[in-house]
């Protein structure tokens, strides 16, 4: 009975920390398309729901990682119970919400891990996780994956501007780029639920395998990928508006061009790294992104003191979550009421902050850009000729 109760509450927590995830990252699709005005704020939370819970369908390499990579489970490995992973999950919850508080585009993927690594290295030891697939498989990809979007922006955002060099009385054509952003960002949307949501099937995925309900090695059931589906579209179509301002107008100002570069280049890094397993943060491939393009557009202004903020939320975040994860981990050792204790702590505080976040805006308000207008097409007049002066009569 105790160990129903225990596995329940996991697939619970499971479930809130996917619809937290969709909330959190619905900026990393959607942030410069409601920038630039290609498409207004609630038609492109639809789009990212729709197409995140298409996206949660076609692959599940990223779950495998997670469920049978990063924590050692099985005949061969270091059994974990549920309580560590519900102890994880606490810890990777509660740093979603005050990121988001905060308005902090944090990788809600290393809030995951982080939470469940500090749990497990309190409740089973160091030697529970797979340091080797830590590093190959999310801290070398969160090291690289930034860079290289970053990389591919800004080249594309210079080729962008290259293409349509301005002439005097023509258009420039940049008003395209945001039809074009509508397709891009979709497309960040769709590789996006074949990424993050793979994440939460994987913590049900070893929930299951720990107490023996599903065989070691085997991928998440088809229950698993639709509740995990579902629970992320939610999350998305609720919008992270904090987060959706920092990203869509905090870093820079985003136009057409720019927001389609970095969209597109932010789509190919996400769906490579789905299909080699890669469990990469979304939200750091998206930051980088937006900056590769910022810089790649003459004349516009990188905000490197946000960006700083950022960064410094992505240094903290394993290490913060893996704190909460490992307290939460030792109050579990005591048993059912330690199990307890740690959902009803950890509910109070989802709570407080919740509630401490309506004294904010939680609308869709300030996440259009001042330079939304700038896509349209640009017509230079031409100098006008020098009006000759009188000549005074002697």
């Amino acid at each position: 009975m105790e160990l129903t109760l225990i596995v329940v509450l996991v697939i619970a927590l499971a479930l809130f920390f996917d619809f937290t995830n969709g909330f959190h990252d619905t900026a990393n699709a959607m942030a410069t398309p409601i920038a630039t005005g290609a498409l207004r704020p609630k038609t492109a939370v639809t789009i990212a729901a729709i197409l995140n819970l298409i996206g949660a369908f076609l692959s599940t390499e990223v779950a495998k990682t997670i469920s049978g990579g990063i924590i050692r489970e099985g005949e061969n490995g270091i059994a974990i119970g549920p309580e560590l992973i519900l102890a994880g999950l606490i810890g990777a919850i509660i740093w979603n919400m005050l990121t988001w508080l905060l308005g902090l585009p944090s990788s809600s993927s290393h809030a995951l891990f982080g939470g469940l690594i500090g749990a497990v290295i309190v409740g089973a030891g160091v030697a529970a996780v797979d340091f080797g697939v830590v590093m190959s498989k999310v801290i070398l990809p969160a090291l690289l994956a930034p860079l290289t979007a970053g990389l591919v922006a800004y080249t594309a955002t210079k080729l962008a501007y290259a293409i349509t060099r301005r002439y005097d009385g023509k258009p420039d054509g940049r008003d395209g780029f945001r039809y074009a952003q509508i397709f891009s960002s979709s497309l960040v949307a769709l590789a996006h639920g074949t990424n993050d949501a793979q994440k939460t099937m994987g913590v049900i995925t070893l929930t299951l395998i720990s107490v023996n309900l599903q065989a070691p090695g085997t991928g998440p059931e088809f229950w698993v990928i639709t509740a995990c589906a579902l629970a992320i579209a939610l999350g998305t179509y609720v919008g992270g508006w904090r987060i959706i301002k920092t990203l869509g107008t905090g870093l820079t100002d985003v136009k057409p061009a720019q927001g389609f570069a970095a969209e597109t280049s932010t789509a190919v890094t996400i769906l490579a790294s789905s299909h080699v397993g890669f469990a990469l943060s979304t939200t750091q491939v998206a930051s980088g992104s937006v900056i590769g393009s910022g810089l790649g557009r003459r004349g516009s202004k990188v905000r490197w003191r946000t960006a700083g903020k950022i960064g410094l939320g992505w240094l903290l975040t394993l290490p913060a979550a893996g704190i909460v994860g490992a307290i939460a981990a030792y109050v579990a050792s005591f048993g059912i009421v330690g199990v307890v204790l740690d959902a009803v702590v950890g509910s109070a505080v989802i709570l407080f902050i919740f509630l401490w976040s309506r004294r904010g805006e939680s609308e869709p308000r300030g996440v259009v850009s001042e330079v939304a207008d700038s896509g349209l097409a640009v017509k230079i007049k031409k100098n006008p000729k020098p009006i000759k002066k009188a000549k005074s009569k002697s």
